[in-house]
């Protein structure tokens, strides 16, 4: 109509059935019918209006999804069933401003002169080797301790630069404290999750096992300021100590790359806690019997998180952020592995160590 061009029925002479079907074949008896049926040539779009059109309904139908509620689209109803179950066992299980963590251990003053206990202190002999392998073991980086009292007042703590043994131990009570702490916590989110409750008793012990690390340091992450290199845990406040300035020790330490590398992905909650979940969900621990069931739940979680991603992430721009996620759980697992590695070590090495270790790290023996 808009070419002005006169059309000829090449078939039937103006005659042709027109249906949805043969439409297409024959322009000029679906321009007769189009008129017969009432279309007036003036009240055709011009491609310009067309386009702005076109535009209208783009618009509209981003305006439509904006105010949309998550879980809408992308996410089916048991998936996002899953999240807001994570969700809830997440705030019920962990406070970021850590303020029921009460009545824990302080580390000794180094100034305070108080001496070092003979079992502590470095031995000779066959024993020296051992020992400063124990050394190496804790002491690559030092933590500095940072607690804000209720009465205003701040209380500092850094680690001494003697070679006494004092600077390995004085702080291993208050971290089995804290360690303590979260694997409560841990404990009550898993038993949070029905698929969690559904499994054998015998299979949830060994994935908590396996896992406890794992999701202690994806909690931690949410509470890190990568600008600062501190993890704010409420009134207290960790840091680790580069003597050589710099942040060398950053490319040194696992863990603490781990934490920057994470904390620059911007995850959403809804992320920490199916990160936490996939973590915990995972077939390979030692122990676990139904692993084809385990296999298939971190499958579901894992599916979730993508879908999450798809539907609250504005795309191109997060178009590898479900990859990059699961690469940092797959590096943390292999801290994990080299993290346990070094536990077990130092007991063999030092047997007055095990029972604080046991305490510090979650080792249990059944």
């Amino acid at each position: 109509m808009k070419r002005n061009t006169r059309l000829r029925c090449p078939f039937r002479k103006g005659t042709c059935e027109i249906t949805r079907k043969t439409r297409r074949q024959c322009q000029a008896c679906r321009l007769r019918k189009c008129l017969e049926s009432g279309m007036k040539k003036e009240m055709i779009m011009s491609d310009a209006a067309v386009e702005q059109r076109r535009a209208l309904i783009r618009r509209k139908k981003r305006e439509r999804m904006g105010i949309q509620p998550l879980g809408t689209k992308g996410l089916t109803e048991e998936q996002w069933t899953m999240i807001r179950e994570l969700m809830d066992a997440q705030m019920k299980t962990f406070d970021t401003t850590f303020s029921n963590f009460k009545n824990f251990r302080l580390p000794e003053v180094p100034s305070s002169g108080r001496e070092v206990p003979e079992s502590l202190q470095t031995p000779v002999g066959q024993e020296a080797a051992k020992w400063s392998q124990i050394r190496a073991d804790l002491c690559s980086l030092k933590v500095s301790l940072r607690l804000c009292r209720e009465d205003g007042s701040v209380w500092n703590y850094r680690p001494h630069a003697d070679s006494s043994g004092r600077e390995i131990f004085s702080l291993l009570p208050h971290m089995a404290d804290m360690s303590t702490y979260m694997f409560k916590g841990i404990i009550n989110f898993a038993k949070f999750i029905s698929h969690f409750r559904d499994l054998p008793i015998e299979d949830q012990i060994s994935l908590l096992k396996g896992a406890t690390f794992e999701l202690c340091q994806l909690r931690f992450n949410t509470v890190f300021n990568a600008e600062t290199g501190t993890w704010e845990c409420g009134r207290l406040s960790y840091c680790l100590e580069d003597p050589a300035g710099g942040f060398q020790q950053l490319l040194l330490e696992p863990v603490l790359k781990f934490h920057y590398r994470l904390k620059k992905l911007q995850l959403h909650k809804e992320e920490y806690v199916l990160m936490q979940a996939i973590s915990l969900f995972s077939p390979d621990r030692p122990g676990v019997v139904q692993r084809s069931v385990v296999d298939q739940l971190q499958e579901r979680f894992a599916i979730a998180l993508k879908a999450y991603i798809e539907c609250s992430r504005p795309q191109p721009a997060h178009r590898f952020l479900f990859l990059k996620i699961m690469a940092m759980l797959t590096e943390l697992r292999s801290i994990n592995a080299q993290h346990t590695q070094r536990l077990l070590r130092i007991q063999d090495i030092h047997p007055f160590a095990s029972p604080l270790m046991r305490e510090l790290f979650g080792i249990t023996d059944g």
